[in-house]
């Protein structure tokens, strides 16, 4: 269940927020794997490298919520390149079935990383999927149709038979939670 107390990242101080570490799994593991997948790691190693990523997560939470990167978006990428790239190292000391030079050519290639607006929008879009089941179906429902699908109010009321007021009213109640969730988050 969804609660309402402190953003996402200062309950990450307590390794025993199971709910929240499970959400951060849910919310972070796609984008993960999307970096991953854009850095040339095969489809069989981007898991173990998405665990590996969440393990520096798990032993540096502390650290983050009281020194908190400018960006938490820029800290989780340069971590997930620097594990790509031990996993790069470590199969080249067995076989050569991997360049580094992908890496590299993918970390230097503007269309690899993600606007401010694309990883805002990501990231929201499943943190939005994972608050689903703390609202009402209309509550939830008027604001995704909203937000995600960018439908007018009068259309979105009409559907749901409800006021426009209340598509805007339950759209704030979502966002507002939403940004309490993912504070910090944000860069």
């Amino acid at each position: 269940m969804f609660t309402t107390q402190s953003s996402l990242l200062i309950r990450l101080r307590s390794t025993e927020d199971a709910e929240a570490w499970s959400r951060l799994v849910r919310l972070y593991t796609p984008l993960l794997l999307h970096w991953i997948k854009s850095l040339g790691i095969e489809s069989h190693l981007r898991f173990d490298v998405c665990q590996d990523v969440f393990l520096v997560l798990l032993d540096r939470s502390t650290w983050l919520t009281s020194n908190r990167p400018t960006s938490f978006r820029n800290w989780l990428r340069t971590v997930t390149i620097n594990k790509c790239r031990d996993l790069i190292r470590k199969q080249q000391r067995t076989t050569e079935a991997h360049s580094a030079e992908i890496i590299e050519a993918s970390i230097n290639d503007p269309s690899q990383l993600l606007t401010d607006r694309e990883y805002s929008a990501f990231v929201a879009k499943q943190a939005l999927q994972l608050m689903r089941d703390s609202f009402a179906e209309t509550t939830w429902r008027a604001c995704w149709e909203s937000v995600v699908l960018e439908r007018p109010a009068s259309e979105i009321a009409s559907e749901l038979g409800i006021t426009e007021n209340a598509v805007y009213l339950a759209r704030g109640r979502v966002l507002k939670r939403l940004r309490e969730e993912l504070a910090g988050l944000w860069d």
